[in-house]
């Protein structure tokens, strides 16, 4: 009998282990796929961010380029390019605005054949930046490729791309503009030519949380060639990489924006990429680095997970020796009691606090309900933001950024309302409650203060993540009575009346 229970015991234990050891692979899977998502999504939102940066950068040179085309002292020149008047204002003109224009290299204006009228260095004025060559050389063909690409720009801006200026062997950003009389023939072109050094001090100074060893590159898929890379010596040439070839291959001439990841060895060592195209340029950028550090958590995952299985394995080995120290077992079951019955007690002082954002949560609201004592001579006030569209920032910008969100909505409250008590009563809902102060104009006072804490609330917050931006409803109730609970859901249903804007916030007088 007592054999047949040991065996019962054995078996027990075998199916145990086997379900153990099932449900080990099952979830080290799962996890190690989550976690390798999750740190592809995370450099997916980098690439982008620093995608962003660079075309805002050739943005704001296209802007300038433009902004210089339009101006009076140019138009006149260009109308008489004869005239010395003319050229002489344009001349000083062209210096004085190309003093204000960071990371400059030149802009000049020239005649349709691009003989220079003026520059930013008065040296090249009156050359011919493209002049036309004999026949063996190519004519004007190297004219008519510049005329002919700016013509297909029409009124806006030919973005060359990123290349080794020619003039000063440097890295810039290339562009050109054509500028047309009433008849809307060209009588004319600017170009602009700004250094990269700004732009890639930009990004080398932008860290990557978790990531420190990350390196980034940029590839113009027209040509196959380095546009940027922390290798000096790779810029303009050709990358010998077969996956970021099949890429160009793939996005040459493709005017739809992508992101994506490959992996592959680079000196024995495995690497990923995380890459995003820029359609607008041609250009695809990565942020590149060893796999052992992008996945790191995962790993970490899978070593926390074996530890875990050799202990519980450990543990179901020593179960029979369980029954022979009763005693022992007794005072542990002691010890867990009394830590238990610590845990409670911390529990109970936290279960009025919300964790993340360190006010009082809906329970503390009610509680403290109870006990405030609210009349006509001791009225209190009641406003709701509650963020729209809060499970979309989630998804957009991750739970790291949504959790930073949370953060900074709690700090503007309590800078705004000094004296009143904030507290969150929903995942992404905030409730503040202002005493009055018995003054005549309390009411407009008040609204005023929850339009200004709106105007603060609707900048950008910084999360880890980048900035985001969130949108918020309000409301505001004013109490001379008792209040519970109830009070929530009326807030709640005042915001979804309308979408509230500064100046424009729901308040009721509910008496």
């Amino acid at each position: 009998m007592k054999d047949k229970k040991i065996s019962t015991i054995n078996l027990l234990l075998i199916i145990q282990l086997l379900i153990m050891v099932i449900l080990f692979f099952l979830i080290t899977l799962t996890i190690s796929r989550s976690t390798k998502k999750n740190a592809i999504d995370h450099m997916t939102t980098i690439t982008d961010e620093r995608a962003h940066i660079i075309d805002d950068y050739v943005a704001n040179a296209e802007k300038t380029l433009t902004y210089y085309s339009k101006a009076g002292q140019i138009t006149d020149l260009l109308a008489d390019p004869t005239n010395a008047k003319a050229q002489a204002a344009a001349q000083k003109y062209t210096e004085e605005f190309s003093k204000s224009v960071p990371n400059l290299e030149g802009i000049y204006v020239s005649e349709w054949n691009t003989h220079v009228l003026a520059h930013t260095n008065p040296n090249v004025v009156d050359m011919i930046t493209r002049p036309v060559k004999s026949e063996e050389e190519g004519g004007d063909a190297y004219l008519r490729e510049l005329q002919d690409a700016l013509k297909a720009a029409g009124d806006g801006v030919y973005d060359v791309g990123i290349i080794i200026s020619p003039a000063s062997g440097a890295q810039v950003v290339s562009m050109y503009k054509a500028i047309y009389d009433e008849s809307g023939e060209p009588i004319g072109l600017v170009g602009l030519g700004t250094y990269t050094d700004q732009l890639v001090e930009t990004l080398d100074n932008m860290p990557i949380r978790g990531i420190k060893n990350s390196t980034y590159s940029m590839v113009n898929v027209a040509d196959n060639k380095y546009i940027f890379n922390v290798d000096k010596s790779k810029i303009t040439q050709q990358t010998e990489n077969e996956q970021l070839i099949d890429l160009c291959n793939k996005y040459k001439g493709s005017t739809t924006e992508d992101t994506g990841y490959f992996e592959y060895k680079e000196d024995g060592e495995k690497k990923v990429s995380i890459y995003s195209y820029m359609a607008d340029h041609g250009w695809l950028l990565m942020i590149d680095d060893s796999t052992e550090e992008v996945f790191s958590l995962t790993r970490n995952m899978r070593i926390y997970l074996s530890i875990f299985g050799l202990s519980v394995l450990g543990l179901m080995l020593l179960f029979h020796f369980i029954n022979k120290k009763q005693q022992a077992t007794a005072e542990r079951l002691s010890n867990q009691v009394e830590k238990n019955e610590k845990t409670k007690e911390s529990l109970t002082k936290a279960v009025f606090k919300d964790v993340l954002t360190d006010v009082n949560n809906r329970v503390a609201f009610s509680m403290d309900m109870d006990k405030t004592f609210i009349s006509t001579e001791r009225p209190c006030y009641f406003a709701m933001f509650n963020i729209a569209g809060f499970s979309a920032i989630n998804t957009k910008y991750g739970n790291d950024a949504g959790d930073a969100v949370l953060v900074s909505t709690v700090d503007i409250l309590k800078r705004f309302f000094k004296k009143g008590t904030v507290y969150r009563t929903g995942s992404d809902e905030f409730i503040v409650a202002i005493p009055a102060d018995g003054e005549p104009d309390a009411n407009n006072r008040m609204i005023n203060n929850v339009n200004t804490v709106l105007v603060n609330l609707s900048k950008p917050h910084q999360t880890p993540n980048g900035y985001v931006s969130a949108t918020y409803k309000s409301a505001l109730v004013r109490m001379t009575s008792s209040v519970d609970t109830s009070i929530i859901t009326v807030l709640k249903d005042l915001t979804n009346r309308n979408n509230p804007t500064p100046d424009n916030v729901k308040f009721v007088d509910l008496g």
